[in-house]
């Protein structure tokens, strides 16, 4: 093992840690201004309550979001300088776009929205919960942006061994994060449809009131309403790595050679014919390129080298991705259905709400994974290898301290995380006390 593989552990580790609390943030925001919104129309006091809790849930996740995000700048600089080297021009603008004005504006407004309960106008009070989670989705899409350079890059040139930027534009609309940008924002609100499910799962489970189960029917709207908008886009990602990332396609399908009228694999043994050549160029007797032919070209066009990522890991994060995904959208189907007319939520509905949790968070880390390690060994494809990518004067120890205190930080962040979430939501809604209508005043959220 050198400092390379740790670099990569490293990385790996603590952007998937991060990646916990980025969708929950993306989406849980927007539910909770949807809510408020519902308050704003209706006057109806429940909806005040359930702002109010799952805001105070979406503060904590935020929070621990921007913390363990921190940690990604500095490895640019620590452990990856060639490949900040490299890259810097064209992701300057667009980094600079996220923490500039996205980031910015969610951070102010939140602020605002928190310690505004008492002071801002209605009006102007919703209007800032509403800027804070466009700001959080507007961050996303610049992330993303860049994230999709990485695996089709566009608008630059190479000029003395360095990316320049040439069109900013062609950098922001690459028909990569065209589709990267909805599937995965899709995808975030999904984890956080699921969440709130399983809140109001454990709350029905316990305390059958009509607020859970309001709350349960808008989750089980936006959780349904996402899942169309991910296999949409998942669609026109799958056409996209045909044309642009076609060894991420065979390793994510176990293809190892060229098939006209490619199988689609449920798993290992288990194919359906024509499905892959169908998803992936809406022909089902077109020819799929696989891994061992892809690896021969390359050499002939790159030099030697291996370029097949690891493809059990990819196959698999792939099927976990599908298969965790689609189990939580078409339990949200189910719950629409049988709760269709006001009928109530049947217990053990409820308590599947509860159980599922975990589903959505490991569908959206795989599919990080086979986003990432799938791309490998490029982390500029067809320009920068992930072995030349790596600071050359960071050693072996160094890399594994440093791997080493941040697992320990983020082992005791994950701790801090469970309890404060825990705690919140086992409090559950405050009922408010009495008070005479001459002294009563809008409720105060202060944290």
């Amino acid at each position: 093992m050198d400092a390379l593989d740790l670099a990569r552990w490293q990385f790996g580790v603590t952007t998937v840690y991060h990646f916990l609390f980025v969708p929950l943030t993306i989406g849980l925001g927007i539910f909770v201004a949807g809510l408020q919104t519902a308050w704003h129309r209706t006057g109806k006091e429940h909806y005040l309550k359930l702002t109010k809790f799952f805001g105070k849930l979406f503060l904590i996740n935020f929070a621990m979001g921007v913390v363990t995000g921190i940690v990604q700048e500095f490895q640019f600089g620590m452990n990856w300088s060639e490949y900040s080297t490299f890259v810097g021009d064209v992701f300057g603008a667009p980094l600079a776009m996220e923490a500039l004005l996205a980031f910015f504006m969610e951070s102010t407004f939140l602020g605002l929205w928190i310690f505004g309960w008492d002071k801002l106008p209605k009006k102007v009070h919703l209007a800032c919960i509403w800027a804070a989670a466009i700001g959080s989705n507007l961050s996303a899409y610049f992330i993303l942006a860049a994230n999709a350079w990485m695996k089709h890059p566009v608008g630059y040139e190479v000029v003395d061994g360095k990316a320049r930027m040439t069109d900013l534009w062609a950098v922001l609309t690459n028909s990569t994060a065209l589709a990267q940008v909805p599937h995965v924002i899709g995808a975030a609100f999904i984890v956080a449809g699921g969440f709130v499910l399983a809140v109001c799962g454990y709350w029905m489970i316990r305390k059958n009131a009509p607020m859970w189960r309001s709350a349960a029917r808008a989750a089980l709207v936006m959780t349904a309403i996402a899942g169309a908008v991910v296999a949409g886009t998942g669609d026109m990602s799958g056409k996209l790595l045909y044309e642009q990332q076609p060894m991420k396609l065979a390793a994510a399908e176990g293809l190892e050679h060229s098939t006209a009228g490619a199988p689609f694999s449920l798993a290992p043994g288990i194919e359906i014919p024509y499905v892959l050549s169908f998803l992936a160029t809406n022909d089902p007797t077109a020819t799929v390129q696989g891994t061992e032919d892809l690896q021969r070209r390359f050499e002939q066009q790159f030099g030697p080298g291996d370029y097949r990522p690891d493809q059990t890991v990819v196959f698999w994060s792939f099927r976990v991705m599908i298969y965790f995904g689609m189990a939580t959208v078409g339990l949200s189907v189910l719950g629409l259905w049988l709760t269709r007319r006001k009928r109530g939520f049947p217990r053990w509905l409820s308590r599947a709400f509860l159980l599922a949790l975990p589903l959505p968070l490991a569908a959206i880390i795989a599919g990080w994974l086979l986003s990432e390690i799938g791309r490998q060994p490029w982390t500029v494809a067809g320009e920068l290898l992930t072995a030349s990518s790596v600071s050359p004067g960071v050693t072996l120890t160094e890399v594994a301290i440093s791997l080493t205190i941040f697992t320990l930080l983020y082992g005791v962040l994950a701790v801090a995380e469970a309890v404060l979430l825990t705690r919140h939501v086992r409090q559950g809604v405050e009922e408010p006390a009495p008070v005479p209508a001459a002294e009563r005043r809008e409720p105060s959220l202060m944290y």
